[in-house]
């Protein structure tokens, strides 16, 4: 099984103060930097165009892992790809002829990733898991951070799971949505190891730092 990671997703920075707290997160020892995407369309929020992960890449050395909740994904990939995203992930729901979107993708240089809305089932992944280099597991309704998470989407990230084993794919699986020190340990336990948090590590009383800490100490704690 993959090894754990933790993506720090800036849907929750403080955009202010953005490079610092960049910075905190290197300082802290975050894996990678998840950007949402959002088109107003697709999902009721409008947030972070190319210009966002171009300056990303410009203040640190750390993956930019783009999430396009977007209703026309493959107008945009280019434009991500250009501004130094390392991965770029699609909505299922939003790709027709996904297999074409994932070559796209990879003929620009970035990695794949496929996403799954709470509501959409893994059996959705069944004929593309084998061209994907990440499976996006949503754990809330994708649009605004804060959200609590669902529950009920644990056993779909076991069926993740056992469909990405089955097929032998190199596909990692990642959560996003909710994501703290009580609800890490369950994903974990399901099969994810790419972990996306927000308000966890942006929002925790003590810092940024001491936010990346609880994080970590909660999968040492109740999976090691």
């Amino acid at each position: 099984m993959n090894s754990f990671r933790l993506c720090a997703s800036v849907l929750s920075a403080d955009f202010r103060c953005l490079e610092d707290q960049v910075k905190q997160l290197e300082e802290a020892g975050v894996d990678e930097i998840h950007v949402d995407v959002m088109d107003g369309h697709f999902v009721p929020n409008l947030t972070m165009g190319p210009f966002i992960v171009s300056t990303l890449k410009r203040i640190t050395h750390l993956p930019l892992d783009v999430h396009l909740m977007v209703e026309n994904p493959d107008r945009m990939i280019p434009w991500y790809a250009e501004a130094g995203a390392h991965r770029l992930s699609v909505q299922v729901e939003t790709c027709p002829h996904i297999h074409r979107t994932l070559q796209n993708i990879h003929s620009l240089g970035c990695e794949a990733g496929v996403v799954l809305n709470p509501g959409t089932p893994a059996s959705w992944l069944e004929e593309v898991v084998s061209h994907a280099d990440l499976i996006l597991v949503m754990t809330v309704n994708p649009g605004f951070s804060g959200q609590s998470f669902l529950p009920e989407v644990l056993p779909k990230i076991a069926k993740v799971r056992d469909l990405v084993e089955n097929s032998h794919s190199r596909a990692v699986i990642q959560v996003d949505g909710g994501i703290d020190q009580k609800t890490l340990p369950l994903v974990y336990a399901a099969g994810a190891r790419y972990i996306v948090s927000a308000t966890a590590i942006f929002k925790h009383p003590e810092g940024i730092k001491a936010g990346v800490n609880a994080l970590r100490e909660s999968v040492q704690k109740n999976i090691a």
